[in-house]
């Protein structure tokens, strides 16, 4: 395709020169140029992409994007003053508007969009419709999976990860929409067909400021329905229950919007009553439109009653049979890093992992267990480095007032020094005057000792990385897995309760 095709009036942008130039792909990162790509020299947080623009036309670039006259030698130079706005105009025409032909479900929300979106996935299998999913964990279609960037790729990959899935006949998108996404322009332009919207709560301050700004953020995806070219009717799937949700009651949106709550003093389009929370997951009754089903989820928690409940209206929305969509959620399985259980064999404690990463889904996870019969819940956290730093104190606050003990340690400390995030983690927990604590900054140690401390009746709790395989120290990606870790220090106390056993005598240590 060649750029005097792609670009359009409502692309404000300079040339340089030579609008007849053959494009054949789109890249932000010189490392994936190839030969007649566009390159986007983007500026981020850790990174400068007018650094790799030379790097870009030795390996074939045809032209070059950026937000400043640069030198590019005999390469056309297009100048954005929104690079990302452009790159995602941009990547839409050049990969031919397949939200167009798509029905394109965003789930945005603090907590809840990864469960909610593998909700959806389910309920479309049951009724033998495949689903495309984006998300955190991963970009996945049929037997395809796409290693997760972001939990909201960059346009480019949007654009083209959707084309791949309407060309593999994929007519139905589950995508999480984060907030990071919305402020830098990734998804400005896709014309979404249903929005749910989960709930609202502390998280990325440092980005976003004030709560006030973070809620505008998210508000700005259900303000865009009903703005494209699709005519379909769109819908609004809000959470009643929270503060945030209840601000959109008034608000003038082009969807129809489709409340779902638990309270029984709330009007709602879906409701659950009769809730039922168990070790083996959430039983409630649904009420929609004058029916009635009962709702029996693997999941367990009062959240994933919620997420249960965000699911079941964007897929009737979506035109799926009701009772069908109940079956469907029914069958669907616990999402991997979720309250996921490890097998702890015959030790008689319990190990879950969990990817709460903020104030409120640590207290969220932390209720759902305490459902479980158990002796004592042990918590092992920390809080990610370069990021909020109000939420640090409010985590550790909620860590050691709801649970017996925590381990106090690292999660991804970026280019921080993670003594100096335990500091700010503790000062929320001298606030409360507790002692339940110990900081073990380095995270397999922290995971070693809970696992040490557990006894018949525990409950381990290893929260905030979830699904995650990585740990992100100063600018590195070191290979790190909450999982593989606990399933190491399992194994070994399971060997040394079998030599006791065994010997009935002696001494073991890891």
């Amino acid at each position: 395709m060649r750029l005097k095709d792609i670009l359009s009036d409502n692309m404000k942008v300079f040339v340089s020169d030579n609008l007849d130039v053959e494009i054949l792909g789109i890249s932000y990162d010189s490392r994936t140029v190839q030969n007649g790509y566009i390159f986007f020299a983007l500026t981020g947080h850790n990174t400068n992409g007018g650094k790799y623009i030379n790097e870009a036309i030795k390996k074939g670039a045809s032209v070059i994007v950026s937000h400043l006259k640069v030198e590019t030698g005999k390469v056309p130079l297009i100048i954005a003053e929104d690079i990302f706005r452009f790159m995602s105009i941009f990547s839409a025409k050049f990969y031919n508007y397949p939200d167009k032909e798509l029905n394109i479900i965003g789930v945005t929300g603090t907590n809840g969009k990864t469960t909610v979106t593998y909700m959806i996935d389910s309920i479309f299998a049951h009724v033998g419709i495949d689903c495309g999913v984006m998300g955190t964990i991963s970009y996945r279609y049929k037997d395809k999976v796409i290693e997760a960037s972001n939990t909201t790729p960059q346009a480019p990959d949007i654009y083209r990860i959707m084309r791949e899935m309407l060309n593999d006949g994929i007519k139905h998108i589950a995508m999480e929409v984060s907030s990071h996404a919305l402020s830098l322009g990734r998804v400005c332009d896709i014309d979404f067909d249903i929005v749910v919207f989960t709930n609202l709560s502390q998280d990325h301050l440092d980005f976003h400021k004030t709560m006030d700004s973070y809620f505008e953020t998210k508000s700005v995806l259900l303000y865009s329905l009903g703005t494209g070219e699709k005519k379909n009717v769109k819908f609004a799937i809000i959470n009643i229950d929270d503060k945030y949700g209840k601000k959109f009651v008034g608000m003038d949106l082009n969807a129809e919007k489709k409340f779902y709550s638990i309270s029984d003093k709330i009007e709602a389009d879906f409701k659950a009553q009769n809730i039922n929370l168990s070790s083996s997951g959430s039983k409630f009754d649904l009420l929609y439109a004058s029916k009635t089903a009962k709702v029996n989820i693997k999941h367990f928690g009062l959240h994933n009653v919620y997420n249960g409940l965000a699911a079941l209206a964007a897929t009737i929305c979506s035109g799926i049979e009701f009772h069908k969509a109940i079956e469907g959620l029914n069958s669907a399985r616990q999402v991997i890093g979720r309250l996921e259980r490890v097998d702890t064999g015959h030790l008689g404690f319990e190990v879950f992992i969990d990817y709460a990463h903020t104030e409120d889904a640590l207290k969220n996870v932390i209720q759902a267990i305490k459902k479980i019969k158990h002796k004592r819940i042990i918590t092992v956290f920390g809080c990610g480095g370069d990021r909020d730093r109000t939420k640090r104190p409010l985590m550790g606050k909620v860590a050691v007032e709801m649970s017996d003990f925590v381990f106090v340690t690292s999660d991804n400390p970026r280019t921080e020094d993670p003594n100096f995030i335990v500091l700010d983690i503790e000062s929320g927990i001298k606030r409360v005057y507790k002692t339940n604590y110990k900081v073990v900054v380095e995270r397999e140690e922290a995971i070693k000792e809970a696992i040490i401390m557990a006894d018949k009746g525990d409950i381990v709790l290893l929260a905030g990385k979830g699904h995650e395989t990585y740990q992100r120290i100063g600018l590195d990606k070191i290979h790190f897995s909450d999982i593989e870790v606990a399933i190491k220090y399992i194994a070994l106390k399971n060997q040394k309760e079998s030599i006791l056993s065994e010997a009935e005598q002696g001494e073991f240590s890891f």
